[in-house]
């Protein structure tokens, strides 16, 4: 057995000349690539000395074929030498810290000491090139010098006399190793005068491979134009100094030299302009292949691109389980899942080799490895073969276990578990219950789906990532799998007092549900919705909660806490049976549904499952049944409503206008800590905003009194009631007055000299100057309301846009610095490379998130719980 060896460390450094020379194989000196016959050049960019990327070729250095060869450097001996641009500051830095004649520090023995030791190796060299450039004479030699100006990217000048990289290389090259050592460096590993170029290494033909297009032409790398470039110019110049060429040709060619290299490091160099293609692209030279998201690393080795993996906009299907995912035929004909041949699963194997159409097998993979793909020609061949050993890799079917996902993966439940179920169509379809967790919607939404391949992965799914285990989300220790939208707007419709039912409705919704028998029905011979609703319910089940109606009821003075009201405010369930209240958001919905909670929690997540299932596909056909709508008619109010709501905005009017007359007159008093023009804005937005909240609570009150009726419930505001969706600010907009805009939870004040927009006068104050707006959406909005209101729509969107981006950015910071972090069952958190301890405890209380409820432990179900155990 292999001894394990871990790496100590990595240490970084810079190539000397001599390095670059050993590890290279041959010396490029011919910018061309091939022959006429297509044969790589001896001398050139392609030569074989440095791999090969042709099929049949082989390497001259190593002798191995294409998939053999790693590949291996050459090099380019530079005529004259260059500056590497990405450590030009640090060569300003050494020019100015290293007396340009003797090479030692232009301070004192003393000082160099004190910054030694005053600051840390990575900051020395910058202090003393700081303190080295103001000194105009070496406290060593005596050398008077004038200190050195960097102009990017790579010239460099003393005073207006321009320093060339032969120089600079030689005053680089007269510093001691025992100063940089001091500085912190190991001069084994760098010195300074090898950020100077005098050789380039030249990348592996592997690296840069050419492609051959339709046409038969070779189409070559970018980098491997970027070295053609350096080759041409580095011969012309070569040539030009052995013909005796005026010295302004050899700079002009040299300045070429440079910027070529320059360009060939980095194409985005601040200062040079980016070296093109002949078409006109921007080439991608070495930094651009490695950083970024499209970059080596985060591209290529952070997030790499799998197989058995598909992506398609989802669509909701409510009859599916909240386990289940809607895979469409098409894609399950494509994807393949492996079937392991054993003597227990011979015929299940045979079977689909036999089949000649969905579920069939596409391949056989022998115990060698050769994989063959099943044919009408070679099936009979293969079905005699077929032996323990062998896999089939059959197309995908329905229980198959799927990874489903959905980008911007921010937490956990952002990639689950389900089960497959093969539908006809073109798109994924999953459960809307399941959608909370993913935060996915059906706009067009994309969403992906990974088949795994191995019974470890498998089973890994179904035991830790199955949908069912993860009801109750580990942030807030509530049901984030819960209904939503108009599936609570029927269960808030199903469970009214009035609501009842024919025998043969009633057979209807529970049918749908799965359940075939009949609740006791009441007295006239109907049927209630809340004993429908009762037969879902476990029969030892007692519960007790307010809900989201009642929360409204009390709120407006209708209800008490009590339970007192013209609906039971409080939601009551005993022995199964939903006595008083209703069932809504605050039983059933995301984040904080009693019901929900206390089941998964109570009888377990199989039930919890069942429960989903069932009570969304009779919501679903209820509402096939009833059907809720909106109409104009709808939000009409009475004339006394209307007289009422103008009493409460021209009193808050009147009041911002006597604030707006106190400021004009200098009189306001202002708020402490606040100037006078700021106190005025505070007083306006908080008159205006009381104003609104009465005509919200004016209208809430008026609908719960006149809607909340057999008649009038159906007109849609059954989903406000129930928390399904809306609120009665919307109301507030819809039916009363639409308020004031804000921008950045001010006034808009920003606009034309003194004013906002040009419908009003210079230095008004005044609260429809600066965007109330008096109408409502039913009635509409005038010009200047319209556009105030767009303001703050336009400054939300925008908002919304950075605000992504930015928390974008943290969680990968956050998710990197986590990454090596990992729960030992010992219960401690530790840094795995580093195998540091973080925490002694997970959390450091040891609590599961997902076994509290809301950060406090559930002590109803465990009091139930005993309670039933006593009982067995």
């Amino acid at each position: 057995m292999v001894a394990r060896k871990t790496i100590g460390m990595i240490k970084f450094g810079i190539l000397s000349p001599e390095m670059i020379r050993k590890m290279s194989t041959v010396e490029v000196k011919v910018a061309e690539t091939y022959d006429e016959d297509g044969f790589p050049i001896e001398g050139g960019l392609m030569d074989p000395h440095m791999g090969v990327a042709d099929p049949g070729l082989r390497c001259k250095t190593c002798g191995q074929k294409m998939n053999r060869c790693p590949g291996h450097f050459g090099r380019i001996e530079l005529v004259r030498p260059v500056v590497h641009s990405e450590y030009a500051r640090y060569i300003e830095y050494f020019l100015n810290a290293f007396c340009p004649k003797c090479g030692r520090p232009l301070v004192s023995d003393q000082e160099f000491t004190e910054i030694v030791s005053s600051h840390p190796k990575k900051k020395r060299l910058k202090a003393l090139a700081k303190k080295g450039a103001s000194v105009k004479k070496c406290p060593h030699c005596g050398f008077e010098r004038t200190p050195v100006r960097l102009d990017k990217p790579t010239n460099f000048f003393e005073g207006d006399r321009r320093v060339w990289p032969t120089e600079i290389r030689e005053r680089l090259e007269k510093i001691p190793d025992a100063d940089l050592e001091r500085l912190g460096f190991d001069p084994k590993n760098f010195r300074p005068e090898w950020l100077v170029l005098t050789v380039l290494p030249v990348p592996p033909v592997t690296v840069r491979p050419s492609i051959v297009l339709e046409t038969g032409e070779r189409a070559e790398d970018d980098l491997t134009h970027k070295l053609a470039d350096i080759v041409r110019i580095n011969q012309r110049l070569k040539e030009n100094i052995d013909a005796g060429a005026p010295q302004l040709i050899i700079e002009d060619l040299w300045d070429l030299l440079q910027y070529h290299v320059t360009t060939y490091f980095n194409n985005e160099t601040p200062g040079a302009p980016p070296a093109r293609h002949r078409s006109g692209r921007i080439l991608k030279t070495v930094i651009q292949r490695l950083k970024g998201k499209e970059g080596r690393f985060r591209y290529n080795l952070s997030g790499k691109r799998v197989n058995f993996a598909g992506r398609a906009v989802i669509s909701p299907d409510p009859m599916l389980d909240i386990d289940e995912v809607g895979v469409p035929e098409w894609m399950a004909r494509i994807v393949t899942v492996p079937l392991h041949v054993t003597e227990w699963n011979m015929d299940e194997a045979r079977k689909y080799l036999e089949a000649k159409d969905y579920p069939r097998a596409l391949y056989v993979v022998r115990p060698d490895g050769t994989r063959k793909r099943v044919t009408d020609t070679n099936r009979e061949e293969l079905l005699e073969e077929l032996a323990p050993g062998y896999v089939i890799e059959r197309q995908v079917i329905d229980g198959d276990i799927v990874l489903f996902n959905r980008q911007p993966s921010l937490h956990r439940m952002s990639m689950m578990a389900l089960k497959v179920r093969v539908l006809p169509g073109r798109t994924l379809r999953i459960q809307p219950a399941v959608c909370p967790p993913y935060n996915a919607d059906f706009d067009g939404d994309e969403m992906n789906i990974h088949f795994l391949q191995t019974k470890e992965a498998q089973v890994e799914a179904r035991e830790l990532m199955l949908t069912t285990k993860h009801v109750i989300s580990p942030r807030y220790g509530g049901p984030i799998i819960g209904l939503t939208k108009d599936y609570i707007t029927a269960l808030f419709l199903l469970t009214l007092p009035w609501t009842k039912f024919t025998k043969e409705q009633a057979m209807d919704l529970l049918y749908a549900a799965g359940i075939t028998e009949l609740p006791e029905p009441d007295e006239d011979g109907m049927i209630s919705g809340r004993a429908i609703f009762s037969m879902l319910l476990p029969d030892d089940l007692n519960m007790k909660f307010p809900s989201t109606l009642g929360k409204h009821l009390v709120a407006v003075g209708l209800a008490d806490k009590k339970g007192n009201g013209p609906i039971s405010p409080i939601t009551v369930i005993e022995n199964g049976k939903l006595i008083r209240g209703v069932i809504d958001k605050a039983a059933v919905g995301t984040g904080k549904g009693r019901l929900l909670d206390y089941m998964y929690r109570r009888y377990g997540e199989e039930f919890t499952k069942e429960f989903t299932t069932r009570v969304s596909r009779m919501a679903n056909r209820l509402l096939y049944m009833f059907g809720f709508t909106n109409s104009y008619h709808s939000l009409k109010t009475p004339e006394e409503i209307d007289r009422k709501i103008d009493e409460i905005v021209d009193r808050a009017l009147k009041k911002v206008y006597e604030y707006v007359d106190q400021y004009n007159k200098g009189k306001l008093e202002p708020i402490p800590g606040r100037d006078v023009e700021e106190s005025l804005e505070i007083y306006i937005m908080v008159t205006l905003s009381q104003a609104e909240k009465e005509v919200q609570t004016l209208l809430q009150r008026h609908l719960l009194e006149t809607k909340l009726d057999p008649v009038h419930i159906l007109d849609n505001f059954a989903q406000i009631f129930s928390g399904a969706r809306g609120s009665f600010a919307n109301i507030k907009n819809l039916m009363g007055v639409q308020g004031q805009a804000a921008v950045r939870e001010k006034r808009p004040h920003r606009g034309l000299y003194q004013r906002v927009i040009s419908h009003f006068k210079r230095g008004d104050l005044g609260p429809f100057a600066r965007g109330f707006a008096r109408r409502n959406l039913r009635d509409g909005l005038t010009m200047d309301e319209l556009f105030f209101w767009g303001m703050g729509g336009r400054m939300g969107e925008v908002d919304k846009g950075v605000s992504t981006q930015i928390t974008g950015y943290y969680y990968r910071r956050l998710s990197n610095a986590m990454m090596d972090l990992l729960a030992f069952p010992d219960g401690t958190v530790r840094e795995v490379t580093r195998d540091t301890i973080v925490q002694f405890t997970f959390g450091d209380d040891g609590l599961n998130p997902q076994k509290l409820r809301h950060g406090e432990v559930p002590l109803d179900v465990l009091y139930d719980e005993i309670k039933a155990g006593e009982k067995k």
